[in-house]
C-alpha cells in the first residue's frame, strides 16, 4: 500500500486553527471594548486587548462593519449555546432562564450602536436581525417552556414578547448613568413567576 504523505496538509490545518483562534480572540476583545466604548472603539485598543497586531484584525475584518457584524454573530452564537447548558447545569429552570437573560442583556449592551455602524448596508443588518431571531427565539422558548412545565412561570408568556420587552428596557442605558435596566428586568421576571399554591406548611 502506498504511503500517504500528510506533511503538506498538516501545516495548512495548523495555520487554519491558528487563524480561527486569532479570530475568536479578536472577537472577544472587540466585544469587551464595545461594551466600554461602543462600536467606534479604536482598532488599536482592540488589537492591544487581543494581543495581536492591527494588521491581523484588518486581515480578518477589512472594514469596521465586517468586525461589528462578526462580533454580533459571535455573541449570538455564545448566547444561543448558553441556554441548553444553563438548563442542564441549573436545578431550577427559572434560575436558568434568569441567568440566560443576564447573558442576553450583556449581548444587547454589546450590540449598542450596531444599527448606526451598519446604516450604509441595510441588507446586512436585515440578515443579522433574521439570524438573531432564528437562533435566540427557540432558546428563549425552550427555557420558558421548561420553567412553565416546572410550575415556576405563568403559562402564556411568548418568547418574542419577552425578548422584545427586555430589549426595550435596555434602551437608553448608555445615555443615562442613573438608569439600570437590570432592576426593571428583575421586576419583570418576578412578575412572570407562577404564584405558589398554599401548601400544608402555609396553613396556620
Amino acid at each position: 500500500m502506498p504511503t500517504v504523505d500528510r506533511s503538506e496538509g498538516e501545516p495548512s490545518r495548523g495555520r487554519r486553527a491558528d487563524a480561527l483562534r486569532n479570530q475568536r480572540t479578536v472577537l472577544t476583545a472587540a466585544a469587551e471594548e464595545f461594551v466600554i466604548s461602543g462600536v467606534d472603539a479604536p482598532i488599536r485598543r482592540i488589537a492591544a486587548r487581543a494581543g495581536v497586531g492591527m494588521a491581523t484584525i484588518y486581515r480578518h475584518f477589512p472594514t469596521r462593519a465586517d468586525l461589528v457584524t462578526a462580533v454580533y454573530r459571535h455573541q449570538i452564537e455564545a448566547c444561543a449555546e448558553a441556554g441548553p447548558n444553563l438548563l442542564a447545569d441549573t436545578d431550577s429552570p427559572f434560575d436558568a432562564l434568569r441567568r440566560w437573560i443576564d447573558l442576553f442583556v450583556d449581548f444587547l449592551v454589546t450590540k449598542h450602536g450596531l444599527a448606526d455602524a451598519l446604516q450604509s448596508d441595510s441588507d446586512r443588518f436585515a440578515a443579522l436581525h433574521t439570524h438573531f431571531l432564528d437562533r435566540l427565539l427557540p432558546v428563549c422558548a425552550h427555557l420558558l417552556d421548561a420553567a412553565v412545565e416546572a410550575g415556576e412561570v405563568r403559562p402564556g408568556v411568548q418568547p418574542y414578547e419577552l425578548m422584545r420587552g427586555i430589549g426595550n428596557l435596555c434602551v437608553g442605558r448608555d445615555s443615562d448613568p442613573r438608569y439600570d435596566p437590570r432592576r426593571l428586568i428583575d421586576l419583570l421576571l418576578q412578575g412572570l413567576r407562577q404564584p405558589r399554591s398554599p401548601g400544608v406548611d402555609d396553613v396556620r
